[in-house]
């Protein structure tokens, strides 16, 4: 049965690097099998519908196309629905009540390593802080994401993991449109 995802491209239309028009964006997704399909904002979400065999495929095809029409490789996250309302109700910075302002969100591709969690350094980038679940990063940034040394580089090379990250409206707004 087909089930919506959300796709979370990761570096695309940054302070002018990788440009990727967002109408062609969605057209790779319409012609891999996509219904529905939908992108929020120009940092490259993209909603659609999918069977689960193609839905399990989307992210290496769509990082494939990138890479052949526009030369650059992207690494594509996905999550269901019904993961990312998953992701909001279990956000720990919001539950204590921080702002919503300061609040990100670092999707992993992979559930990391226990170990590898266990090294990374919680004083790295005071007072940001951040939490660990399963294939997410929760952030709390009370200075923003560009002061912050909690970067991809630091989680991927840390983790052994890609990531890409968020905003929490964002998030939220992702969310809202997938149940639309």
């Amino acid at each position: 049965m087909p089930s919506t995802h959300v796709a979370l491209l990761r570096g695309i239309n940054l302070a002018g690097k990788n440009k990727l028009p967002m109408k062609n964006l969605t057209e790779m997704f319409a012609d891999a099998g996509c219904t529905g399909v939908a992108a929020y904002i120009q940092s490259g979400n993209v909603i659609f519908t999918a069977v689960p065999g193609l839905a399990s495929r989307i992210a290496s095809l769509t990082t494939a196309q990138i890479k052949k029409r526009f030369g650059f490789e992207i690494p594509v996250i996905l999550r269901t629905a019904d993961e990312l309302k998953k992701v909001i109700s279990d956000n720990p910075f919001l539950k204590a009540g921080a702002a919503e302002r300061e609040l990100y969100v670092m999707f992993l591709a992979d559930a990391p390593d226990a170990a590898r969690v266990r090294s990374l350094d919680p004083d790295r980038s005071l007072p940001d802080t951040y939490q660990v679940r399963g294939r997410e990063i929760y952030l709390r940034l009370p200075n923003g994401m560009g002061r912050s040394k909690l970067s991809n580089q630091y989680f991927d090379s840390k983790l052994a993991t890609v990531s890409t990250a968020r905003n929490w409206r964002t998030v939220t707004t992702l969310l809202e449109l997938m149940k639309a």
